[in-house]
C-alpha cells in the first residue's frame, strides 16, 4: 500500500530525507559494534536495486537471499547455517530510525535468553510523540509497542520459529498471539493478569526454551513506517537529529543479522 502511494517498486525504497528507507537501516547495522554479517531477505531482490541502493551490492558484509512466504519461514530456512550461524539479530527494512545505540541496548539484554523480543512502553513513546499512532499490546504492567528487533541465540529456538510462522498474522493482538502457547496463557493475556515479560517467559517454557522482553529506552525504537504519516514523522525526527547531531559513530563486530 505505502509503496503504491509513493510510486516506488517496494516499501523498502520509500524515500526518507532523500534516501531509500532501507539505506538508513543498513547503515545503522553496519555501524553497530555487535553486528557482523548482514543478510537481506526479499521476495524480489531486483526491485531493491536502484541507483541509490547500488552501494549495497558492493558492501562485502552484506549478502542477499530470496525470502519465502513469511518472515519466520525465511529465517528458519537459513538460520544456523554456515552462512548465518547463531546468534542472529532480526529486524526489518521499515525501521529507518534504528541506531547503533538501540542495537547495543537490545543485544545487551539478549544474552539472557534463547529468544529476546524488543519492545517500548507506551508512556515512553507517547511522552515524546503524542500524536503518533502505534499498535499496543496491553498487559498487567502496561501497554507496549514492538521495536522490530528480535534475537535468536541457538538451534533451541527452532520450535519458536515454527510457532512464529503460525502466529505471525496474530502478532498485534495479545490474546490471539498467546493462544498459540496455550489457552491459560491467552486468558491471562486478555484479562491483563500477567506482565508482558512473564507472559513471554511462560510462552517460552511451554515450548522448552527461555524467552525474554527487552525494554528499549528510546521512543524512536517503536516508530516504524507503515503509512505516509509515519514517514512524515520519521523525516521530522531525522531532520531534528541532524540539526542536533553530536557526531557519535558506531562500530562493527560479531553478530549476524537478517533484514527482511
Amino acid at each position: 500500500m505505502l509503496a503504491r502511494q509513493l510510486g516506488v517498486p517496494a516499501k523498502a525504497l520509500s524515500p526518507i530525507c532523500g534516501e531509500p528507507m532501507v539505506n538508513h537501516v543498513l547503515r545503522s547495522l553496519l555501524d553497530a559494534a555487535e553486528v557482523g554479517r548482514i543478510v537481506i531477505l526479499a521476495q524480489d531482490m531486483d526491485r531493491l536495486r536502484t541507483p541509490k541502493t547500488e552501494w549495497i551490492w558492493h558492501e562485502k558484509r552484506i549478502a542477499f537471499r530470496d525470502s519465502g512466504g513469511s518472515i519466520s519461514q525465511s529465517i528458519a530456512s537459513i538460520a544456523g547455517s554456515a552462512e548465518v550461524p547463531w546468534p542472529i539479530l532480526v529486524t526489518t527494512a521499515d525501521h529507518p530510525l534504528l541506531t547503533p545505540e538501540m542495537v547495543s541496548e537490545f543485544l545487551a539484554e539478549a544474552s539472557r535468553s534463547d529468544v529476546t523480543v524488543g519492545m517500548v512502553k507506551q508512556e515512553t513513546v507517547m511522552g515524546a510523540y503524542p500524536d503518533t499512532r502505534r499498535t499496543w499490546l496491553h498487559f498487567e504492567d502496561g501497554a507496549f509497542s514492538g521495536a522490530n528487533l528480535f534475537a535468536l541465540s541457538s538451534a533451541r529456538v527452532e520450535p519458536a520459529l515454527a510457532l512464529w510462522a503460525e502466529a505471525e498474522r496474530d502478532r498485534k493482538k495479545a490474546f490471539r498471539l498467546f493462544w498459540h502457547f496455550g489457552p491459560r496463557l491467552a486468558f491471562r493475556a486478555i484479562t491483563r493478569t500477567i506482565s508482558f515479560d512473564d507472559a513471554l517467559e511462560q510462552a517460552g517454557r511451554n515450548i522448552g526454551l527461555t524467552a525474554h522482553l527487552a525494554l528499549l529506552s528510546e521512543p524512536e525504537a517503536a516508530v516504524d513506517v507503515d503509512k505516509v504519516s509515519d514517514l512524515n514523522l520519521v523525516e521530522r525526527i531525522m531532520r531534528r537529529a541532524v540539526y542536533q547531531d553530536d557526531g557519535a559513530v558506531g562500530r562493527r563486530s560479531e553478530v549476524d543479522h537478517i533484514s527482511a
